[in-house]
């Protein structure tokens, strides 16, 4: 198959779980009033969603050896449906966390599956740009969360999410036409043990682990945040929007840079200066201002994504594993992330304020940075030797 075909699908696969995943956040506020919560409880909703993709990593990256790339894809868009139009039914706070777990689930073997069909085809050369193209579509994809949240605070969460369901549904009809990639018999899960023995691919996870706890923190927090300060959701829903078009144009080229400079490059840039932004979070006290920090905090953080992924595709190589388990491990870090960053940061800015999550996540990135610059010294000491 056409490396250009497939890529096609792969991101427009993954700008459905993304639109799925972003569309709660300007309905926050509103889900907090209808059902009285905290911010430790809307940290739990927010959280939700990449618990359910935590849990589930493995064994979806597991799914992918058995069944191969293609049809986890489908289980996941299928699944995907189902979740979405469960949480449009949803009726209590309950219910919405139980639906929003399983469309993370379900997310889990979607990335697992697109990802490794992905790098299966592109050659090696071209696989960190083919992954920040994925990447960057999918980001691009979550301009359409905020929409849907938007119009079903406008309208009726059931209402957005039956129609959203034909979505997936129509991927589905179309993955049917496309030749499927064979499994690949893996090495179960003890390629965790296995994974964990490799530098890169522990490195990896962490690269995907912090910009999953900054994202969950802000995702949670700031619209709360912006809320107070007297803005609506469609209000919410443009921050996070313009927040989402300069994270995905800055995806395709960090992808670039990483295929020939390496992805140490990129992740250090992303790490000092994306640790800068989000100390600016606490102290952003209008609505035009957090607009603006947001804005520059999410295309930082994003740069991560992709030099996270390829080490983990290089990790994955050289312990003799199916590239399906590092994005499973990629899944089970942003997971993890994910959930610490929305239940944690809720949770903590219950007990203090807002500041506390953000400053610990910034002091988290700048020190990162610092270690891999020092890696990076190094390693280019050793090479003039």
């Amino acid at each position: 198959m056409p490396l250009r075909r497939l890529l096609v699908f792969v991101s427009l696969a993954l700008v459905v779980d993304t639109s799925a995943y972003a569309a709660i956040t300007p309905l926050l506020p509103a889900l907090s009033d209808e059902h009285d919560l905290t911010k430790s409880a809307v940290g739990v909703l927010s959280a939700a969603y990449p618990a359910g993709t935590l849990l589930l990593s493995l064994p979806a990256a597991w799914l992918v050896t058995r069944i191969g790339p293609k049809d986890t894809v489908v289980t996941g868009l299928a699944v995907l449906a189902v979740a979405s139009l469960a949480f449009g039914l949803a009726g209590s706070a309950q219910l919405l966390v139980g639906a929003r777990f399983l469309q993370g689930g379900a997310a889990a073997g979607l990335w697992a599956g697109a990802l490794a069909w992905l790098v299966g085809v592109a050659p090696r050369e071209r696989r960190a740009e083919a992954i920040g193209a994925a990447v960057g579509a999918a980001i691009a994809g979550a301009l359409a969360g905020p929409v849907l949240g938007a119009a079903a605070d406008a309208t009726s969460v059931l209402a957005v999410f039956s129609a959203y369901v034909a979505v997936p549904l129509a991927m589905i009809a179309w993955a049917t036409r496309l030749p499927g990639a064979e499994a690949v018999a893996g090495m179960g899960f003890g390629a965790l043990r296995a994974a964990l023995g490799e530098r890169r691919m522990r490195g990896g996870m962490w690269l995907m682990a912090l910009p999953a706890i900054g994202f969950g923190a802000v995702n949670t927090l700031v619209p709360l945040r912006l809320d107070d300060l007297g803005a609506g959701a469609a209000v919410i829903a443009s921050a996070f929007l313009l927040a989402v078009v300069l994270e995905a144009a800055m995806s395709p080229v960090v992808g670039r840079v990483a295929d020939r400079r390496g992805p140490v490059l990129p992740a250090r840039i992303g790490l000092a200066a994306g640790g800068l932004a989000v100390a600016m979070l606490p102290v952003a006290g209008s609505v035009v201002v957090l607009v603006l920090v947001v804005a520059v905090v999410a295309p930082l953080l994003g740069m991560l994504w992709a030099p996270a992924m390829t080490l983990l595709t290089h990790g994955a190589e050289a312990r003799g594993l199916d590239v399906a388990f590092g994005f499973g491990l990629a899944n089970m870090a942003w997971g993890i992330g994910a959930t610490v960053g929305a239940s944690g940061g809720g949770a903590l800015a219950d007990a203090t304020a807002d500041a506390a999550p953000y400053l610990l996540l910034s002091a988290a990135a700048l020190a990162t940075a610092a270690v891999l610059t020092g890696v990076q010294r190094s390693a280019a000491g050793q090479a003039i030797r």
